[in-house]
């Protein structure tokens, strides 16, 4: 259940970015989840909705989502993550430990498995809107 932890730093950084800017009400909080993250959005968004403050009382939480895409360090090709190519073991370990990706994806120009992960990773606050 990492969508609960991951529901408390957004909680906690969003609270202490409001703080800083004096918003006295939260109103919408933009969260981009990376693909290769694989956070259960149903669950993050009660956890949201069940963790937030009284100065977040009316806010909407809006979830976009960051493809992930690679460039091979070995022929510089950049790819989109196609996870529908993935086992569901695969996808499991990958959504676990991003790190592993180069176990399992290999660059499809040269077959390499040396590839850096552009985008597609982590989850962050995009914005913040409120009323002072």
């Amino acid at each position: 259940m990492h969508e609960w932890a991951l529901a408390e730093a957004v909680i906690a950084t969003a609270t202490k970015i409001a703080e800083q800017e004096g918003l006295k009400q939260v109103t919408e909080v933009t969260v981009k989840i990376g693909e290769m993250q694989d956070v259960e959005r149903g669950i993050f968004r009660f956890a949201l909705t069940q963790l937030k403050p009284e100065n977040f009382r009316n806010t909407k939480f809006l979830l976009t989502k960051s493809k992930a895409s690679f460039k091979c360090r070995i022929c510089g090709n950049t790819w989109l993550f196609k996870k529908t190519k993935l086992d569901k073991e695969t996808a499991e370990a990958i959504h676990f430990v991003p790190e592993v990706a180069h176990t399992y994806i290999k660059c499809p120009k040269c077959g390499s498995p040396d590839f850096e992960i552009l985008e597609g990773r982590g989850v962050w606050l995009e914005s913040i809107k409120g009323a002072k």
